[in-house]
Order: structure tokens, then C-alpha cells, then sequence
């Protein structure tokens, strides 16, 4: 993978599953709502200073959002970080860079 570049798009793993969760608390209070359903679909990596995560969340039966969360470099001790997200997608919307 080019530094820069996102890579293409990945059926999520256990990992990226794991990396969304860590950020579920910071989108349910951006958009004060508690999701029932929070499956992590599939993925983008986008390696920077540290690494962004284009995530496809399913949070209901027809309606997924796209999350961007930022892993910093492991020096910095910093939490994942929920950057920006999109509302109201569906699966078949091509995760892109936001």
C-alpha cells in the first residue's frame, strides 16, 4: 500500500470490528442515539502520521454509516479517535474517502 493512498476496500475483520466498537460511545453521543446493531461490513485503511479507518458500520437492517476513526502512532499513547462519520448509507454505497 502506497503511503497516502487508501487501500481497497476489505471485508471487515475481527480487528476492525474491535477498533469500531472502541469508537461506539463517541457516535452514539455525537448523534445522541444508542445503537442495537453495530456490525463493522467491511473497510479502508489509509495509512498518514498514524493510520485513518473508513469503516462500514450496519446499524440497523437497511441502514449502515460510515465512520473514519484515526489510530495515532503507537508513541503517542493516544485513544482511537471517531474523525468524521456519514449517516444514512447503504450497503451497497462505496466507502470513500470523507
Amino acid at each position: 500500500m502506497m503511503c497516502g493512498a487508501p487501500s481497497a476496500t476489505q471485508p471487515a475483520t475481527a480487528e476492525i470490528q474491535a477498533i469500531a466498537d472502541q469508537v461506539r460511545s463517541q457516535l452514539e453521543e455525537r448523534e445522541n442515539k444508542k445503537y442495537t446493531v453495530f456490525k463493522a461490513v467491511e473497510f479502508k485503511s489509509q495509512v498518514v502520521a498514524g493510520t485513518n479507518y473508513f469503516i462500514k458500520v450496519q446499524v440497523d437492517d437497511d441502514d449502515f454509516m460510515h465512520i473514519r476513526v484515526y489510530e495515532s502512532l503507537p508513541h503517542t499513547n493516544k485513544p482511537l479517535a471517531l474523525t468524521n462519520y456519514q449517516t444514512h448509507k447503504a450497503r451497497h454505497d462505496e466507502l470513500a474517502y470523507f
